[in-house]
């Protein structure tokens, strides 16, 4: 079964259009589908008309929030839904089209865990295109996940990914980037994109400065997660020596400002050095305080959080563990 998860907020008059593409693209390569739509908030009719849907379809399910939470919320709640050993996602503003499936599931064959779409030919304005392009090279060169889009709402999905990679906050493009973390396989391949029909994009240049920001937390997260303190703490020493060394040499000028009052040097108060110095020491001190309370949290909670991926196992844990109740059982009687 393939499961289609589309998030949706004030698409309703694409919503038939795509749903009849999605039906057509299925009857046409006899898939079993799955799909998910997930109404973030709403407040244009969006939601009628998939209740709609969902009465006439029995392949579509949907969800719908109570109030916009966001995409990745969305994202996260249409992958917990979803019964598809494969997972597609794609916009519901039908600029992504739902004929190029086909091409994402062949290409899932060649041992891949994750394909992106990569919309090499964009029908977007200048001001969304080339912002998206500088950012798309920089998450390439910061996460070693080299993808020409990383922003495609189109893409592929194991499953089972989301049994390990959660979302939260606008994590949603950064998806591959946490999966190819965990070990799993990424590709790409070049699809097409359509210009809008209907209503207006809900991004705007703010998604530049956000888009930046997770950019920094998941190079932390999957260069750091596991060991705070690498980071910051080398930050934090690298801080407080620099400090150590600045107020070791005032202290050496106060000595000779001292001893040699003719030779007409400045006093340490009037000096800003004595400040910076004192600061760097300080933030020293406040980095590896903060890697150690990082360590901490990791430390008590080093139960819940996996550090590894298995890809295959020979044994089977539940075959085992339903043995040792039954042999439990044996020796009560």
């Amino acid at each position: 079964m393939l499961s289609v998860v589309i998030p949706v907020y004030n698409e309703a008059e694409s919503l038939e259009a795509l749903h009849a593409e999605l039906s057509e693209v299925a009857q046409a390569e006899g898939y079993e589908l799955d799909m998910v739509f997930v109404d973030d908030g709403s407040t244009d009719g969006s939601w009628k008309i998939l209740t709609q849907l969902a009465q006439k379809d029995p392949r579509v399910r949907a969800l719908r929030f109570r109030r916009n939470f966001g995409k990745a919320a969305a994202l996260n709640a249409g992958f917990a839904a979803a019964r598809g050993e494969l997972v597609m996602t794609l916009d519901a503003d039908l600029q992504d089209d739902p004929h190029e499936i086909p091409r994402f599931l062949a290409e899932m064959e060649k041992d891949l865990d994750v394909v992106s779409g990569y919309k090499k030919v964009r029908h977007d304005p200048w001001h969304k295109v080339w912002p998206s392009r500088v950012f798309n090279a920089m998450v390439s060169r910061m996460t070693g996940v080299v993808l020409h889009d990383h922003n495609c709402g189109m893409k592929c999905y194991r499953r089972e990914i989301f049994d390990e990679v959660h979302l939260y906050g606008e994590l949603h493009r950064f998806v591959p980037v946490l999966a190819a973390a965990r070990g799993y396989r990424v590709g790409e391949i070049v699809i097409q994109h359509r210009a809008r029909q209907f209503g207006r994009s809900k991004y705007g240049v703010g998604r530049i400065v956000k888009g930046f920001l997770d950019l920094l937390t998941v190079k932390f997260l999957t260069g750091f997660g596991q060991r705070p303190q690498h980071i910051l703490g080398t930050l934090g020493l690298a801080s407080f020596f620099l400090g150590m060394i600045a107020l070791l040499y005032l202290a050496g000028y106060w000595i000779v400002a001292q001893l040699c009052p003719d030779w007409g040097l400045t006093p340490l108060h009037q000096r800003p050095a004595v400040i910076y110095s004192i600061g760097l020491l300080l933030l020293g001190g406040q980095l590896m305080s903060i890697g150690f309370l990082g360590e901490l949290i990791l430390a008590y909670h080093k139960e819940d959080i996996k550090t590894y991926s298995i890809a295959e196992r020979t044994d089977d844990p539940d075959k085992e563990s339903k043995n040792a109740d039954a042999n439990g059982k044996k020796g009560e009687r």
